[in-house]
């Protein structure tokens, strides 16, 4: 009895380090992710990292937050991080880096190889003081005007090329009786977001890239006459009733994501619309008839001054590491690749930072279009109020919803000046 005793303890005490082994190894081949996406996106991203899973045997765990930066601070400060997490911009990005909370990527993937499949200034954002922190796995096209066709034709022959002839358009819109522009600037507590766009896109092309990279760092004060102009020049619309579908009240209250559908209304309650390539997804979920290009398409947001080139802004979605493991090495290198990127490219809603990513591999022409755009722009710059701290974003989107209500514009960028002073600290 008692030697069949040791031997039942000896098989129980095999049992429990072979479990506990298993355990160690499983955790050992585990990522966690904290992401911010939900919905199509989120399912987009599983099918992305399916085929990695599949090859490596890791396996990805994924947490989805919309409000990922507040996890990220409560997880950090109990010592919790994930071992990877989404960050929707690159400012955050720069204060993690800044105090040392990731880890700098230059070993974990062949920067050269990103500088040559990406471009200088993708790997330039995802990087602070001379280092890579971060790696982008999919863009958006934001300078884009949406119009339906067979509306806009009874008004031009063609897109408009310049600001002026767009402004032209505009009016002979409303000279006719009808309404020019729908836009809504409502998004719960980010409302104000679309206009800040609007602002950027003008600014860049007023001023041009210099002013607009100082302004994004506070190197120029929000008083600065190309600040006001460009404010001054998205006001010209917004502050004219005739021009705006629902007036200022019904901007102000209409959500971002349902203010394009008047075009597509019998007859059309406005003609054009500003926004991101994603707004293609909420099209076809409110007009699943409705065939790209045919029934509705865009033409880039135009340039302002005759001799400079037409920049983009552009918005995109990164990775930062939290601790340094085999598996997420493996990721990193995975989600960098056309291969990755390839698989959420043609489930829609999304271009790949990746050159090497085929045209081919767009859904539709719009997405192609779009694509093409992207990768043969010469001048890109980030969404500005992405880049800049929470306190400025803030302060940003609720100056364009005071502006459009119709408060002085002087006061609007005086308060917003004083917030910079403190955000900044200079």
């Amino acid at each position: 009895m008692r030697r069949m005793l040791i031997i039942i303890l000896l098989l129980i005490s095999g049992s429990i380090v072979t479990l506990s082994n298993s355990g160690c190894k499983s955790k050992e081949n585990l990522i966690n992710l904290l992401v911010v996406w939900g919905g199509e996106e989120l399912e987009s991203f599983r099918a992305m990292i399916k085929p990695f899973e599949d090859s490596t045997g890791f396996k990805v765990n994924i947490e989805a937050t919309r409000d990922i930066n507040a996890v990220l601070v409560t997880r950090l400060e109990a010592g919790n991080p994930p071992d990877m997490a989404n960050l929707p911009n690159p400012g955050v990005l720069k204060e993690f880096a800044r105090e040392k909370k990731i880890l700098p990527l230059d070993n974990f993937v062949d920067t050269n190889r990103l500088l040559n499949e990406y471009g200088k200034y993708w790997v330039e954002l995802g990087s602070y003081d001379g280092r890579l922190y971060g790696i982008f796995i999919k863009a958006s096209l934001k300078s884009l005007i949406w119009y339906a066709p067979k509306n806009l034709a009874n008004f031009c022959k063609e897109p408009p090329k310049t600001w002026d002839e767009l402004m032209t358009l505009t009016e002979k819109i409303s000279q006719a009786g009808k309404i020019p522009w729908s836009i809504g600037l409502e998004s719960g507590s980010a409302s104000g977001w679309p206009g800040t766009d609007w602002i950027e896109d003008i600014l860049l092309r007023s001023a041009g890239e210099e002013i607009y990279d100082k302004w994004i760092n506070h190197e120029i004060s929000w008083l600065h006459p190309a600040i006001k102009t460009a404010w001054q020049i998205f006001g010209k619309i917004v502050r004219n009733k005739n021009y705006l579908y629902g007036g200022t009240n019904g901007t102000i209250a209409t959500n971002f994501g349902d203010a394009i559908n008047p075009l597509f209304t019998s007859p059309p309650g406005a003609y054009l619309h500003r926004q991101a390539i994603f707004i293609q997804g909420f099209i076809h979920t409110q007009f699943p008839d409705l065939i790209p290009e045919k029934d509705f398409s865009f033409f880039s947001f135009p340039p302002i001054k005759s001799n400079r080139p037409n920049p983009m802004i552009v918005a995109a979605d990164l990775f930062v590491v939290f601790r340094d493991k085999k598996p997420v090495r493996a990721l990193i290198n995975y989600l960098t690749s056309a291969r990755a990127q390839e698989i959420w490219v043609k489930r829609g809603g999304a271009i790949a930072p990746n050159k090497q990513v085929s045209l081919e591999s767009y859904p539709d022409k719009l997405s192609k279009k779009a694509a093409t755009i992207f990768n043969q722009t010469s001048i890109f710059r980030f969404d500005a109020s992405d880049m800049m701290p929470a306190s400025m974003n803030n302060a940003f989107c609720k100056g364009v919803i005071d502006y459009v209500a119709g408060k002085e514009l002087d006061e609007i960028l005086k308060h917003i000046e004083n917030i910079a002073l403190e955000s900044y600290g200079r």
